[in-house]
């Protein structure tokens, strides 16, 4: 299988080869930094075995590691081209790296990460992985290195899943062979993927080098009896090596999201996931207050001159609070600096953000775009009726009418809403039913996968969001 399995996230192989390989890379990088700056000095090199001598390589190379992870490197890497790469890779090593290399200075002692080391690290680095990232995206589009899936069924659910897929524009590893009806299908794939129901499974898999089988039939008939699905012959590939999976279970791996239109609640009760430890819940609380607290520390100045900013360019309060759904349904107050007029809403009628809505004032549209406008929920986090990730929350008005058109809505309020989330990092803003049905497939993956290592992802790679502007209306 080409994809790890870690804290229930899904992580696909080539990425954790590649920054493991890179994270080696950067202490190698480090080392040689060091040596040269020596160089460049006139000084002897120190040839040092001492563990604590290469603590500070350790961390640069750690730093530049998640600062990458932050920025989207990795996906951008496959999914946007090499010119993409080579952008976010210069913002997320020469801006966010050294930012952050200056604050473990800061932290840590003036010059635990010499000064030298971090200009000629920083340099040698981007110089290395461009290299290495070029050679990563040359192996991952050659085929022999892309496992190879066949579909059992060639109807609609068959083919919303191939829609999905080419829709993603996923080059993760995937490549589907073919697709092989099933007797109650109605065909509706292209007619070039099919493929004929094989006399001979695991011949069929070994000859054509099928990595796994995706079960996607329209209908599931005498399910418990094993009738309308080749079970047998399924369990004797098995048994070879090449295992099958449900449409619904490779979608959540794939693409990380969970299609509702394909969900069954039987699947949401057997499967593995929608579970809260109290190991989990103690420790995402302490981490909501840690960082909150921080976060006022360091932010209230940018709060102080937002509300100021608010105040001088339109009448009308620096804050303003709204109603909103969260943890089981429990609705409570959500505090936001204010971006539009004071008149945004005639009568209080709740109303869907446009893009580029004439409602957002000029100082609105800077700190929407900058997200100081949602600094004032780090309150609603610190007494505990938000958390720093989950789903965002609601208004009642659009949920009372999002759950009744979209089914499986109300599970997204199974986990406490957060400041930020898995579906704003993956779907753009959305303000309508049909968006919020698809950023539903995101918080339902969420709900389903949510660990802290998840959390800490969803963290570093919203600076991505905030420093770009994305999603912002």
């Amino acid at each position: 299988m080409s994809y790890i399995r870690l804290n229930k996230h899904y992580i696909h192989q080539h990425f954790v080869v590649l920054g493991v390989v890179e994270t080696c890379l950067l202490i190698g990088v480090a080392w040689f930094a060091e040596h040269l700056q020596l160089l460049l000095l006139n000084a002897a090199p120190v040839w040092s075995i001492n563990f604590s001598d290469w603590i500070p390589l350790f961390i640069f190379a750690v730093v530049l590691s998640c600062c990458t992870l932050s920025m989207g490197v990795y996906i951008a890497l496959v999914r946007e081209g090499y010119a993409s790469m080579m952008l976010r890779t210069l913002v997320s090593f020469f801006l966010l790296g050294s930012l952050s290399l200056y604050c473990v200075n800061l932290a840590l002692g003036d010059e635990f990460i010499d000064r030298g080391l971090v200009f000629w690290g920083v340099l040698v680095a981007t110089l290395v992985v461009f290299a290495v990232r070029a050679l990563f995206i040359g192996l991952v589009d050659t085929a022999n290195l892309r496992r190879r899936v066949i579909i059992y069924g060639a109807g609609k659910k068959a083919e919303a899943l191939l829609t999905e897929l080419d829709t993603a524009n996923t080059k993760l590893g995937v490549q589907v062979v073919g697709c092989i009806a099933d007797a109650g299908d109605e065909i509706a794939v292209n007619s070039a993927l099919l493929r004929a129901v094989p006399q001979n499974w695991v011949a069929f898999v070994k000859r054509e080098q099928i990595s796994e089988i995706v079960i996607a039939p329209d209908e599931r008939r005498s399910q418990s009896a094993g009738e309308g699905l080749p079970v047998g012959e399924f369990l004797d590939c098995k048994v070879a090596g090449v295992g099958s999976t449900d449409v619904l279970g490779f979608c959540e791996r794939e693409l990380n999201r969970i299609d509702v239109n394909m969900l069954q609640p039987s699947w949401l009760l057997f499967s593995d996931g929608f579970k809260n430890s109290k190991r989990h819940l103690f420790i995402k609380r302490a981490f909501d207050l840690c960082v909150s607290v921080l976060f006022l520390l360091v932010l209230w100045p940018f709060m102080l001159l937002t509300a100021l900013a608010v105040k001088l360019e339109s009448a009308g309060p620096a804050l303003y609070s709204q109603e909103r759904v969260g943890l089981n349904g429990r609705v409570f107050r959500i505090y936001k600096f204010r971006s539009m007029r004071q008149d945004a809403e005639q009568a209080g009628k709740a109303v869907w953000a446009q893009k580029n809505d004439s409602r957002v004032t000029r100082v609105g549209n800077f700190i929407r775009n900058t997200r100081l406008d949602e600094l004032p929920q780090l309150y609603n986090v610190i007494v505990g009726e938000m958390s720093f990730v989950g789903p965002r929350p609601e208004r009642p008005q659009f949920v009372a009418q999002l759950a009744k058109e979209i089914p499986f809505y109300d599970v997204r309020h199974k986990v406490k809403p957060g400041l930020m989330g898995w579906a704003q990092l993956k779907y753009p803003y959305g303000a309508s039913v049909e968006d919020a049905k698809n950023k539903l497939t995101y918080d339902l993956y969420y709900a389903k996968n949510k660990s802290f290592f998840m959390d800490m992802l969803i963290l570093v790679q919203t600076v991505e969001i905030i420093l770009l502007g994305k999603g912002v209306r």
